[in-house]
């Protein structure tokens, strides 16, 4: 499922992290990632992902890290001579990869911590007790509090915080001191405790959620996060002292120096969180990092996390600036070794060639494909033989669209090593591109048959048979994008919707990839409610309020706020029409399938003769071909100049010289009013006619059945097919395609001339 995610924060928290040499990790298993927050110039803090399933504790220092997720314990290692070769260069100073990974089985498993010993020590909360790892177990319990008298899987005290003194855990928290299963939802609100190990003594009693009990400056500390609070407490006297109160639910914390890193969650309205003191003392709920000087009793700095991250679990700091953690299927991981340092000196002198490889192969990977291109070249002028320069070079040069040169380059390795699966894949890209069907669909064959699980290959393949309208097997193909590093697949242990008989079910369908897509396949979600009991939509939040309205939607959710029990089989928005055997002839075109709520209202336009014409020039930058379904706001110009044309932007964000631009051609700017897609579709409703590019606008006028002029690329994606200036999915949409790749100025010339034939019949 995509992440939709937006941070705000106080100019403090940048230049705090600066200040302190630090960085802090934070783990969401609600939204399956670890955010590493960063400073990135003492102003702009900077937000890197990093995806896991469920990720839950975390423990580190500066040379160790591990995550404990749904059933496993990931452990990296930081190897400082990768950091520089990371993006942007020469700006992390630390790197932690993959070592070992331990399989624990669901354990739930919670707050983790390095002993003095480097042992990790976890709170295993399903089991009640504190354990550490055993290559031959899958967990070594090592203590459980007395009042627990057995170990089962049930969860009966909810165990959940754990902290070490002088190495050694000394101290946890548990939502109740109870012996049967899940004993502590009889009095969550007030039934917590806070332990000593390992005599059990109560230090505390009648606690609403504690967690996170941490040990610091010779202080014992702890949340109560039911109360929105951090305390702290003399073991001893066992007398608590409030030290702060937050917006938030509190869970998470982590100290360096005078500062304590407090983690808040919105809380979710469901029983597990009702009748907290919290939610009666604060309305309103963020998410976010909270920073607390423990002295003065101040917060200093927050940043408030909006969108899919809703809710925080643990809390890091890191003694790094700028550090970076790597999965398992980065391509570092594959290339970067550590070795004893007796064994360094052994190691023989590296390859010139293949150092000139990699560094050309860096400038590639970072997007300067003319450089790499030269560089690639002049090493085979030295080397003209070698097959791997070759495919790199022919590979450069399909990324530069150089598709003769390219070609040339891919033939050389295939007539060398037929069953070359990646150099199959790239030349049939590069004859889809050049809309070369039959001979992109041989060598997608051929790389699928050098290497069945190919996934590119596939999914390529799915692209080149959806662009022919060859719906059946293209979206067969197309559920290999599950396969790819380049998409996130939604974690869940429910299963897979395919199609079978689910009348008595409950079916979860989640959005993916960019608005302009889910739009694109809301059209789907009517007949997968006929097909089940109840459908349930997760969606992002710009879409919440259009979506809701849908026809056979019986709830909407925000991404990530997903109770797991609620849904008995999920679906991908886009492998609905797999699931529902779509065909080009069967797929569903009445529109509108989209309606603009009653509630949702906008300012009217002001009332005159003019045709009223909204406009849109660009897609999100961030797509890998905006550069060819994009155009610049002066390819609209020419436009502006018609009489009797009223023309609104639809624009968003807007540059600050596209805002001048439009000014100066008399064409209103619509884009701060439009929050959602509600909004944008109310004011959709009072124009005449929506000009837009390839995006998200031109299919939410399509879905409205408002008339929409389509312009795009001459090798358009897959969804506007081939050759035809009308669309099977939107019967209100025309389409305009460039005559030769880039020229926008000539296919604005016959939009210019469709919108005087249009004005001169209008009213």
């Amino acid at each position: 499922m995509a992440l939709s995610f937006t941070s705000q924060h106080t100019a403090s928290f940048p230049l705090l992290l600066r200040q302190l040499g630090a960085s802090v990790v934070v783990s969401t298993y609600q939204a399956g990632q670890l955010i590493i927050l960063r400073d990135q110039n003492s102003e702009t803090l900077n937000t890197h992902f990093c995806g896991f399933d469920r990720p839950m504790g975390l423990a580190g220092d500066h040379e160790k890290f591990a995550v404990g997720t749904g059933f496993q314990i990931w452990e990296l290692r930081n190897l400082p001579a990768v950091a520089p070769k990371l993006e942007p260069l020469n700006q992390h100073d630390a790197c932690y990869l993959p070592r070992q990974i331990h399989v624990t089985g669901d354990i739930d498993v919670h707050e983790m911590a390095y002993g003095s010993d480097g042992e990790l020590w976890l709170v295993n909360t399903r089991l009640s007790c504190l354990c550490t790892l055993d290559q031959a177990y899958s967990i070594v319990p090592r203590w459980r509090p007395p009042f627990v008298s057995a170990y089962d899987l049930t969860d009966r005290c909810h165990l959940n915080g754990m902290a070490l003194r002088n190495g050694q855990p000394t101290f946890a928290t548990a939502l109740g001191a109870t012996d049967r299963s899940e004993g502590w939802r009889a009095n969550k609100a007030r039934g917590g405790v806070l332990l000593e190990a390992p005599s059990g003594r109560v230090i505390a009693a009648g606690l609403s959620m504690p967690h996170s009990p941490r040990w610091h400056q010779d202080k014992l500390w702890y949340l109560e996060s039911g109360a929105g609070q951090l305390k702290q407490i003399d073991p001893a006297s066992n007398q608590p002292t409030l030290v702060a109160e937050f917006p938030g639910f509190t869970r998470g914390l982590d100290f360096i120096d005078r500062y304590a890193f407090v983690g808040l969650s919105q809380v979710r309205e469901t029983a597990v969180f009702s009748g907290l003191p919290l939610t009666t003392r604060v309305s309103e709920r963020h998410c976010g990092i909270w920073v607390v000087d423990t002295i003065t009793r101040q917060i200093v700095a927050y940043v408030v996390f909006t969108g899919s991250v809703q809710e925080i679990f643990a809390v890091q700091v890191l003694p790094w600036r700028f550090p970076a953690l790597l999965d398992i299927g980065d391509p570092l991981v594959r290339s970067s070794y550590a070795l004893p340092d007796e064994a360094i000196k052994d190691v023989a002198p590296a390859d010139p060639l293949y150092i000139q490889l990699e560094q050309a192969t860096h400038i590639h990977r970072q997007g300067d494909f003319a450089t790499a291109i030269t560089r690639y070249q002049e090493l085979l002028k030295i080397h003209p033989d070698h097959l791997p320069l070759h495919y790199q070079l022919g590979l450069a040069l399909v990324d530069a669209e150089r598709w003769d040169e390219a070609e040339l380059e891919l033939n050389w390795v295939i007539a060398r090593q037929p069953k070359h699966a990646e150099a199959h894949n790239s030349l049939g890209v590069s004859h889809l591109e050049r809309e070369h069907y039959d001979q992109a669909l041989q060598h997608f064959e051929q790389a699928i048959a050098a290497d069945r699980q190919y996934a590119i290959a596939h999914f390529n393949r799915g692209l080149a048979l959806l662009k022919l309208g060859d719906y059946l097997p293209g979206w067969r193909e197309y559920e290999w994008r599950w396969q790819m590093s380049s998409f996130t697949p939604f974690q869940c242990p429910q299963p897979l919707w395919t199609g079978e008989a689910i009348s008595e079910k409950v079916l979860l369908v989640h959005t993916e990839q960019g608005h302009g897509d889910a739009i694109q396949f809301a059209r789907f979600l009517p007949l997968a409610a006929r097909r089940c009991k109840k459908l349930m939509v997760a969606c992002t939040e710009p879409l919440r309020t259009l979506f809701a309205s849908i026809d056979g939607v019986s709830e909407i959710r925000l991404a990530g706020a997903l109770p797991q029990d609620c849904f008995d089989l999920y679906c991908p928005l886009l492998s609905l029409p797999k699931a529902l055997g779509i065909t080009l002839e069967s797929l569903p075109a009445q529109v509108p399938y989209l309606t603009v709520p009653a509630h949702v209202t906008v300012p009217p336009l002001p009332a005159h003769d003019h045709l009223k014409v909204g406009i849109v020039w660009a897609g999100s930058p961030t797509y890998q071909k905006n550069h060819c379904r994009s155009c610049s706001l002066e390819s609209f110009q020419a436009l502006f100049e018609l009489s009797r044309i009223a023309f609104y932007s639809l624009q968003t964000p807007l540059s600050t010289a596209d805002a001048r631009t439009l000014d100066t051609g008399g064409v209103i700017d619509l884009g701060k009013e439009l929050t959602d897609y509600a909004r944008t579709a109310a004011y959709m409703q009072q124009l005449d006619l929506v000009l837009s590019v390839d995006t998200s606008v031109a299919h939410l006028a399509g879905a409205l059945g408002r008339p929409v002029w389509v312009l795009l690329p001459y090798n358009a994606d897959w969804r506007w097919l081939r050759k035809r200036d009308d669309s099977p999915w939107y019967p209100t949409a025309r389409l305009f395609r460039q005559s030769n790749p880039g020229d926008w100025e000539e296919l604005m010339q016959r939009v210019r001339s469709a919108l005087q034939s249009l004005r001169a019949h209008f009213r």
